[in-house]
């Protein structure tokens, strides 16, 4: 039976740390890391200035890296991807890479609430003085009315930091 890897992605809000810890996470798994916001910012240069632009862009970028990652995962390694994960229909999106290749798979779900999600805001505008415009209290809350907790019900491998650990 051939090895296949494991696909590890994230739910949770704006600012609770999915991209500080996917990167945390591909280190010590030694797994290919994939960022959303890179692939977009490569491939879109200056073209991202309002959500229903992401949301676009995102959304004519995801057949190509769901073949992507597929290979990688085919190959036996493993694949930390750093996209949102935020909805049912976005978790569904990587439980299909997954399944299609037969491959495991583990939900990251970094539970904080909207004071921890705002204080860590607040700490990457001053760290990336280049994302100010978009780390706004304003965006976080626009954002935060389309994010669903994961369930159970899902069929998902679900870990769960709550931020205290």
């Amino acid at each position: 039976m051939k090895q296949v890897g494991t696909l590890y992605f994230f739910c949770g809000k704006m600012g609770a740390g999915k991209s500080t810890k996917s990167k945390q996470l591909a280190k010590e798994k030694n797994a290919v890391l994939l960022s959303e916001d890179e692939w977009l910012s490569s491939l879109y240069p200056n073209q991202i200035t309002s959500f229903e632009d992401y949301l676009k862009l995102s959304a004519q970028l995801k057949p190509m890296v769901k073949k992507h990652v597929q290979n990688i995962l085919s190959v036996g390694t493993h694949v930390v991807m750093d996209f949102p994960g935020n909805t049912q229909k976005q978790r569904k999106w990587f439980l299909d890479i997954a399944s299609d290749v037969n491959a495991n798979h583990q939900l990251i779900y970094l539970n904080l609430n909207n004071q921890q999600c705002l204080r860590q805001i607040a700490q990457r505008r001053n760290e990336q003085p280049e994302r100010a415009a978009f780390d706004t209290e304003a965006t976080f809350i626009e954002v935060t009315k389309f994010f669903e907790a994961p369930e159970a019900s899902e069929g998902l491998n679900i870990w769960e930091f709550s931020g205290k650990e």
